[in-house]
């Protein structure tokens, strides 16, 4: 069974950074594509970024490129979003996903997803 653990989130103010954490295990986690998705409140999940299995190809959404990184640690089967530059509109709860086929940028492309971690940027 895949679990994803997600951790990292919290309040900060505008302009601050954090970085977010997705534990996974229960299968061989470097030979799949990982991805962030983020849920504002009354909004649609959106997705931020993507990863794939070697980690040399990453895609970011455009209300992020440029302030967000994402990145992968095989050895800790662990992927990490840093945020930095963060303002108001990025509050959301953070989720992390992973594929069984090729990155996406579409949820439903995702087969497994974690618990979520509350980002809040205050102005």
């Amino acid at each position: 069974q895949v679990q994803l653990v997600e951790s990292g989130g919290g309040l900060v103010q505008a302009g601050g950074s954090l970085r977010l954490s997705c534990a996974a295990s229960g299968r061989t986690f470097s030979a799949v594509p990982m991805a962030w998705f983020r849920q504002a409140p009354g909004k649609e999940r959106e997705f931020v970024a993507t990863i794939s299995a070697s980690g040399g190809n990453r895609y970011y959404a455009d209300s992020v490129q440029g302030r967000f990184t994402i990145s992968r640690d095989g050895a800790r089967n662990t992927v990490y979003l840093q945020m930095n530059s963060l303002n108001p509109e990025d509050t959301a709860v953070y989720y992390c996903a992973l594929s069984n086929s090729r990155p996406s940028t579409r949820s439903y492309d995702y087969d497994y997803w974690g618990q979520g971690t509350q980002v809040t940027v205050s102005s």
